[in-house]
């Protein structure tokens, strides 16, 4: 598949598109933010969110740019405005009680569902356990205690999109971790 054919699926809610802009551009998306943020956790929430974005606002983007420069500029906004955020919330916890809401999405099954629900039991819960703490979360979340999305973001206090990005970049990680890559 190509960009410019994945992109314009994607316009059309194709989720194989989606998952395959994701595979294709995470890591450019990453790799900008861990050099930003010098964090992994920080650079990974700010992928998960700049995905979740883009894929909410997919009918927006302008073919005469890079889809990546597009994705680029996304994940350094929503940096600013947590860096921005960030600032004042300290001014505003300093002087009252700050409390956040949150909102949440949804995602129909796919291959790596359907390949993570195919495993042996035993083995598959050895190879969730080798996933970062809060993808072991979603994943246990979702399929072992059988939330809906709606569920995981109040329970999580995550936005639907972030949630939805977050379980699906745990199946990929899963996904791998099964077929021993």
């Amino acid at each position: 598949m190509e960009i410019e054919e994945a992109i314009l699926r994607a316009k059309k809610n194709d989720q194989k598109a989606f998952n395959y802009l994701l595979d294709t551009y995470w890591d450019n998306v990453y790799g900008f933010q861990l050099k930003r943020t010098e964090n992994e956790n920080d650079a990974e929430d700010i992928t998960i969110q700049t995905f979740s974005k883009a894929f909410d606002k997919i009918n927006t983007f302008d073919e005469n740019y890079t889809f990546k420069t597009w994705l680029i500029t996304i994940s350094k906004n929503i940096h600013i405005d947590l860096l921005r955020k960030e600032k004042n919330s300290i001014a505003q916890v300093i002087s009252k009680d700050n409390r956040e809401l949150f909102q949440v999405l949804d995602e129909t099954p796919s291959a790596e569902d359907k390949l993570i629900t195919d495993q042996n039991l035993a083995k598959l819960l050895r190879d969730i356990k080798k996933l970062k703490p809060h993808y072991q979360e979603i994943i246990n979340l979702r399929y072992f205690q059988e939330f809906t999305y709606k569920e995981i973001s109040t329970e999580l206090n995550e936005p639907m999109s972030n949630v939805k990005v977050k379980l699906l970049r745990a199946k990929k990680l899963l996904a791998e971790i099964i077929r021993g890559k």
